[in-house]
């Protein structure tokens, strides 16, 4: 079994890691520059080349992938070529292929707020007509797909037969816990990818009001930074912030766990009890959110115990081990 793992993300290294980890012969590739380009097995760059030599760059190696990969595996619904071409030739090919979703390229307003979600947005470069035109186009070439979590299940099961939900992979034995003491100046961090789609504005306002009320914790927001750096200073935190909008939670979230640091983020309520039994975080929304840190920062004798325990949660549903035996049972079945 001879897997590649396309075409960005920090997912693409995570899961072709994870299933090295069980003797597959994975491989990462990154076709375009993006943050987290660096970490992939693979970097191609190819939007650094003139249109001409990037369509040459491009053919030539999905032609050497062809004939080396038994497993396509097309993160975000992008696959070798911008108008996915090559869909048509892999499956005359009898090449197996499996689409994975992530977030934005699926997310409908209209679904969420069925759904009981007031706060979710979505981004202005996917309006839903552009969603569901792109979900219809994958599901002519994909009969299955994979999500992150059960929030994104809920946009993609009427277009595909079967939705597998396989969550983040991590490498925990590379996260070092470093749990709260309860005892410290309580350092609050927020790191979002998107400061529209993940509440930035409401933990920041919910900041300043508690400041001004006499609330004593330091505060850092984490931007644009290369991943690595970015997690020295999620060690550093007392209680993370991850998204407020969206409903689930996401990679942030998965190392702060990993890190033994509380979390705080916005799980919808109609999706708590679809994850495992012992979820740690601590839920807040727009709404909520400024009277969550309050009462977070009010019980600093819990900062460990909820450390310890998303410490647990990581290595037992995120580890590499275990999300490569979900993938491997899923290709099995492709």
């Amino acid at each position: 079994m001879k897997v590649l793992h396309l075409p960005y993300g920090i997912g693409i290294s995570a899961f072709a890691g994870a299933l090295r980890t069980k003797g597959i012969d994975a491989v990462s590739c990154s076709l375009r520059r993006h943050h987290y380009s660096y970490l992939a097995d693979i970097r191609k760059d190819f939007d650094q080349h003139p249109p001409e030599k990037q369509e040459r760059l491009r053919e030539q190696f999905f032609q050497e992938a062809m004939e080396k990969y038994d497993i396509f595996h097309f993160h975000f619904g992008e696959t070798f070529f911008p108008d996915r071409r090559d869909l048509e030739i892999l499956k005359k090919n009898g090449k197996k292929m499996i689409v994975h979703h992530r977030g934005s390229e699926v997310r409908m307003l209209s679904v969420a707020k069925g759904m009981n979600n007031p706060y979710v947005k979505v981004k202005r470069s996917w309006p839903e007509e552009k969603v569901r035109a792109n979900l219809e186009f994958l599901s002519r070439y994909f009969d299955k797909a994979i999500v992150n979590d059960w929030e994104l299940r809920t946009y993609t099961e009427p277009y595909y037969k079967k939705n597998y939900v396989v969550p983040h992979a991590i490498e925990i034995k590379k996260f070092t816990a470093r749990y709260p003491t309860g005892e410290e100046r309580p350092l609050i961090v927020h790191a979002p990818s998107r400061r529209d789609t993940k509440g930035t504005e409401y933990v920041l306002d919910a900041v300043d009001r508690l400041k001004k009320a006499g609330e004593e914790f330091d505060f850092q927001l984490v931007e644009k930074l290369p991943h690595d750096q970015a997690l020295k200073l999620y060690q550093k935190a007392t209680i993370v912030i991850d998204q407020l909008r969206i409903g689930a939670y996401g990679h942030l979230s998965m190392e702060a766990m990993a890190m033994g640091k509380p979390v705080i983020c916005y799980i919808r309520e109609d999706l708590v009890d679809k994850y495992p039994a012992g979820l740690p975080i601590i839920s807040a929304n727009p709404d909520t959110v400024h009277q969550v840190i309050r009462k977070t920062l009010k019980h600093p004798e819990r900062w460990r115990e909820l450390g310890r325990a998303g410490r647990r949660y990581a290595n037992m549903y995120h580890r590499y081990e275990r999300v490569a035996d979900r993938l491997i049972s899923i290709y099995q079945k492709l």
